[in-house]
């Protein structure tokens, strides 16, 4: 949680290729070729999109594929204005220097640069990545030891030697960086006209910026050939779609006051919820619901009541650390649905700015946030306004579990 709040970061999806070695198709360079039923650039960004410190996303794509990316845009989450489109060059260190002035006017500290078609990254190495830059590294790149004897051959193919594999790593995206240091380098590199750089570590090195190691994922593969994209199709067909739906229920008393918060909105009433926090029902059930999809406890284990640090605290708080355990666990949040059970105050004037405010929170979009009210029908300690309660329901997908 504390990696997601204090780091602002900046995304560039490198996509303007033209992917050769995959073989022509009819639906595109092998970034488009549909994974799953959906284009394999679309599960990256859906990976990117989900990410709560990916303050701007820039993806750089062909000038003559236009039609097919906003196809696949439309086939991935919506990421609103935290989303833009440039024009790569000709090679890819070029592209990637298109994106990078992209996000030049940004307020990003940090980059992370990656593959369009590597859609399998795991939330972990993200996580490792916050980790490296927070205890001060310039550049991070995920990397798996070389598991395979290597030779080095002549022309012909003829075996020359045996290399050793001691202390080699095979390099994957994405490769992180301290943003203006990568930039300048990036810069540097076109200004000398040296151009033969095969990823952008190599560019930090060349510019002399240490490159720290973290641990990459033997699943986070680039899909290069044809039969890469034909594995990965299986892979994600071979999996159990993981759809959780969690509840949750709270319920405050009212007591004399000026006005209760329901969705972190202050509705001015005559009465208070009364509470260890702001005593907010609505964000206190659902931080329960979206908890409870990956067994992670409920609101009391994380913020207890008796912790005088959370007295009269907003809950939002709370509902954003729930869905930053999600996504630290692997899941994407589809849906909140709160019902708010009241005979007073009115909702309905104040529900669009409940639903605006969930969204803002969960990263989500406005379509998928609702919130009910409905009266106790003047029965019970509801209908006697002694208390208002909430139910809340999230449905969250996590990655798929291997068959």
């Amino acid at each position: 949680m504390l990696a997601e709040k204090t780091l602002s970061c900046g995304v560039v999806i490198v996509a303007a290729g033209r992917g050769e070695r995959a073989g022509s198709h009819a639906e595109g360079p092998k970034q488009y070729r549909r994974i799953g039923g959906r284009p394999v650039i679309s599960h990256t960004l859906d990976l990117f999109v989900n990410w709560q410190p990916a303050r701007h996303i820039v993806v750089v794509i062909h000038a003559d594929d236009e039609a097919i990316f906003e196809a696949a845009r439309a086939a991935s989450l919506p990421a609103g204005d935290r989303l833009t489109v440039v024009h790569g060059g000709e090679t890819r260190q070029q592209s990637v220097l298109a994106g990078l002035e992209a996000l030049a006017d940004s307020d990003i500290g940090h980059v992370l640069i990656q593959d369009a078609v590597r859609p399998f990254v795991e939330p972990a190495i993200l996580e490792r990545t916050l980790a490296a830059f927070h205890d001060g590294a310039r550049a991070v790149l995920p990397a798996v030891a070389v598991a395979d004897t290597l030779k080095r051959a002549d022309a012909s193919g003829n075996v020359m030697e045996t290399v050793s594999r001691s202390g080699l790593f095979a390099a994957q995206t994405p490769q992180s960086f301290d943003f203006a240091a990568i930039l300048e380098a990036h810069r540097r590199a076109a200004a000398s006209g040296c151009s033969d750089f095969t990823d952008d570590a190599s560019i930090a090195e060349w510019a002399g910026l240490g490159v720290h190691l973290i641990e990459g994922s033997a699943g986070n593969v680039k899909l290069t050939l044809r039969e890469d994209i034909t594995m990965a199709d299986q892979r994600l067909f071979q999996s159990l779609p993981d759809v959780r739906t969690g509840n949750g229920y709270d319920v405050h008393q009212l007591v004399p006051g000026d006005g209760v918060t329901l969705c972190g909105i202050l509705i001015p009433h005559d009465q208070k919820l009364s509470g260890h926090s702001d005593a907010d029902v609505a964000l206190h059930a659902l931080t329960d619901a979206l908890l409870a999809t990956c067994g992670a406890g409920d609101i009391g284990d994380h913020f207890p009541p008796t912790d005088m640090q959370w007295k009269g605290a907003a809950s939002r708080i709370f509902l954003e650390h729930a869905a930053a355990i999600v996504r630290k666990n692997g899941g994407t949040i589809m849906n909140a649905d709160v019902s708010l059970i009241a005979e007073a105050p009115k909702v309905g004037p104040h529900r669009e700015a409940m639903r605006k405010n969930l969204s803002d929170m969960l990263g989500i979009s406005l379509d998928r946030c609702s919130v009910k009210a409905t009266t106790n029908e003047k029965i019970g300690f509801v209908g006697r306004r002694e208390g208002i309660a909430a139910i809340a329901t999230a449905t969250v997908v996590y990655r798929g579990t291997d068959l």
